[in-house]
């Protein structure tokens, strides 16, 4: 059993019409995705626009959704400065996470020694599991195997990867050279069914927002041998990955378009993640459709 859950949502963050942070919306959506699908949430990570909260903002969003749900909530407290991430890695100790996501330092794109002693220094910060995302196409520095298989084996409170590296083949060498019990979440919506056929435990999702009860299923025949089932559900999810994220609205725009069509006031992003294509709410329409829950309700 995989120790967070199998299907996770990074969960969106809403704000309101000037802007400000949402709490109230925040626990009726965490409450939410539990009721769909979802095992447990990542909080105020890039798809809750992380960029753009302030570190207040992250300690109170993750202290509210604790306080909301009976479930895993995984806190975002990743920076590009060590400093910043081991304060923001205590702030969500003390708020009651029950793990923490840190993602590669980005941008400055420090040295693979960086790596090791940026990641040893925010786990010795907490007690706290780590789950490392490693996720070069925004981060712009990969964490290479050898320097994952050092922090797996010799930090006792590195026990997971998101892996949104792309590249299922280094991955499979890497789960084979792991400790054992050290979990890899998919952190590529398209790559899960492969992910998950090399020894990954569930998927840190995207779409899950709107298929966590797809991605349950999907989930269930995989553990069942029931490969053609699963093939089947991933070939029905294609659109909603297709959907997520593109050039022309990146993760997270079109997420909270869908959780607007669906009933959820998060708001648009902040500057400069505010930008809407003129034909994305009909294509979230189109996308939702296809889907258990867009069946189940009737969008404004």
């Amino acid at each position: 059993m995989a120790r967070f859950g199998k299907v996770l949502t990074a969960m969106v963050t809403p704000f309101d019409k000037s802007g400000d942070l949402d709490l109230d919306v925040a626990a009726d959506l965490a409450k939410w995705l539990l009721d769909n699908g979802n095992d447990g949430l990542v909080v105020a990570g890039t798809t809750g626009e992380s960029p753009t909260l302030t570190h207040d903002e992250q300690t109170e969003l993750v202290a509210t959704v604790v306080d909301t749900v009976d479930a895993p909530v995984i806190a975002g407290a990743g920076s590009n400065d060590t400093k910043a991430a081991i304060e923001l890695t205590k702030k969500a100790d003390k708020a009651g996470a029950s793990a923490i996501l840190s993602v590669t330092p980005y941008y400055n794109r420090p040295p693979q020694a960086g790596l090791l002693d940026h990641f040893r220094a925010i786990a010795d910060a907490t007690d706290l599991p780590i789950i490392l995302y490693d996720i070069p196409s925004r981060s712009g520095r990969k964490i290479e195997t050898e320097t994952l298989l050092e922090l797996a084996h010799t930090v006792e409170n590195v026990v997971a990867l998101k892996d949104a590296a792309g590249d299922p083949s280094e991955t499979a060498y890497f789960l084979s050279q792991a400790p054992e019990g050290f979990e890899v979440y998919s952190g590529d919506d398209s790559l899960t069914l492969p992910l998950m056929a090399i020894g990954a435990v569930g998927v840190v999702g995207v779409a899950t927002h709107w298929t966590g009860i797809e991605h349950q299923k999907m989930m269930s025949a995989i553990e069942s041998g029931e490969l053609e089932e699963a093939q089947r559900i991933n070939a029905q999810l294609q659109k909603s990955f297709l959907y997520e994220s593109s050039p022309e609205a990146p993760n997270p725009i079109p997420a909270k378009v869908m959780m607007e069509l669906i009933g959820f006031s998060v708001g648009k992003g902040r500057p400069p993640m505010d930008s809407l294509p003129t034909n994305l709410r009909n294509l979230a329409e189109e996308v939702l459709a296809g889907t258990e829950i867009g069946q189940s309700i009737k969008p404004d």
